[in-house]
């Protein structure tokens, strides 16, 4: 049986889960005032957007190295208080450079957590003796939503970005110090394999074609999360004449169906394999697209934008679960991890770009048509790639703190 310390870090790395998508999204749905604020022009406000991303993906890389270290709950404890710190900084920034300065150790900080709380859901799971990560994925999702709709209310109430933000971050630092106290000790995610710090700290352990396998199926599920987006509310509006407010139905359907397919994904994952939850959730996702690209009607497809968001619940939080605990019997989960998150928030960054540019040439249908034989690809290397790996043999009691 799992012990009580398991059962409760189990529910505090959810809630970090939670709390990150609160704050991304806090940050996102103020994007208009910062533009206001600042009288930024859309080159500048991207160049905000590029800078938060590009200094992520180097810190996810550290943090592998780092939790390696002195173990994934460390990191989560410190990143945890640094990010709401953090957004403070950056709803108080006076201009553009300060801004961008600050985005550096903001997105720095999202990257070291983004790293380390996916690799302590893993150590979670091995305590526990079984899955728990898409129950973190949908707290995530739930985070986001509830960020999107409390900043929508605060730029309606005419509340400035600085005290929304300094609201939220008042709220969430106590409650990061006490999930802190509730995660599981430095050595909990390192119990399976005693490498030397040498090899943990070593930038290039963790990579295998095996990982470079999972990270191209993780771009690819990131890249029709990415198109469905930033595009479904310009195709239904522009290919299928729905007004501008219907428009935003098949990102609403998809968002609320990955969300609720999540919070069941850990018991079909009990109940079945994670091979068979990958391939059967990217092929549902691509007849969903064929859905999307066939329909002659708005409203048939934002069903198909419902269908993708099912099939694309549970997907990528398998895949973290199974890179996590291929690296708990090899280089360590956090180093894994961090190099599969690497590769996946990079396809991410650099999707829009390249759906956008593949649109200019074919068009939306078409290029959202090609992404179906990519989830297919997807689906057809789920069984050879991922083998038949229980959530873990339950680890001895561990306490909560270390």
């Amino acid at each position: 049986m799992a012990s009580s310390n398991a059962r409760l870090a189990r529910w505090a790395i959810t809630a970090v889960f939670g709390g990150n998508g609160l704050i991304i999204a806090s940050m996102v749905v103020r994007t208009p005032q910062l533009k206001l604020d600042l009288d930024l022009s859309p080159a500048q406000l991207g160049l905000v957007s590029a800078v938060f991303g590009v200094s992520a993906v180097p810190a996810m890389q550290g943090a592998g190295a780092l939790a390696a270290r002195v173990g994934s709950g460390w990191v989560v404890r410190v990143a945890i208080l640094v990010l709401p710190l953090g957004l403070v900084g950056v709803g108080l920034a006076p201009s553009l450079v300060a801004l961008l300065a600050l985005l550096l150790g903001f997105g720095a900080a999202h990257g070291l957590l983004d790293v380390s709380m996916n690799a302590h859901a893993v150590a979670v799971e091995r305590a526990l003796g079984r899955p728990i990560m898409n129950g973190c994925h949908a707290a995530w999702s739930i985070g986001a939503v509830a960020g999107s709709l409390v900043g929508s209310a605060a730029a309606q109430a005419g509340m400035s970005r600085s005290l929304h933000y300094a609201v939220l971050a008042a709220a969430l630092l106590p409650a990061a110090l006490v999930c802190g106290r509730l995660l599981l000790p430095g050595y909990a995610d390192r119990r399976a394999t005693e490498a030397t710090p040498a090899a943990r700290a070593s930038w290039r352990s963790g990579w295998s074609r095996r990982i470079v396998g999972f990270g191209a199926m993780g771009a690819t599920v990131l890249t029709v999360e990415a198109a469905v987006a930033n595009w479904s509310g310009v195709y239904l509006h522009d290919n299928l004449g729905a007004s501008l407010g219907a428009a935003t139905l098949g990102y609403v359907a998809f968002t609320a169906c990955q969300t609720a397919g999540r919070l069941v994904g850990d018991r079909l994952q009990a109940r079945g394999s994670a091979a068979g939850l990958v391939a059967t959730g990217t092929l549902v996702a691509a007849a969903g697209l064929a859905v999307i690209v066939l329909s002659p009607w708005p409203a048939l497809a934002v069903a198909g934008f419902a269908v993708v968001g099912i099939g694309l619940a549970t997907p990528l939080p398998v895949l973290f679960g199974v890179v996590g605990h291929l690296g708990a019997t090899g280089s360590g989960a956090a180093t894994t991890v961090a190099r599969f998150s690497t590769m996946t928030y990079t396809g991410i960054l650099i999707a829009p770009a390249i759906i956008g540019w593949v649109t200019e040439l074919v068009g939306l249908t078409w290029t959202l048509a090609a992404l179906i034989p990519l989830l297919a690809l997807v689906a057809r290397a789920a069984g050879p790639m991922i083998r038949p790996t229980p959530a873990s043999v339950p680890a001895p009691a561990l306490t909560a703190t270390g």
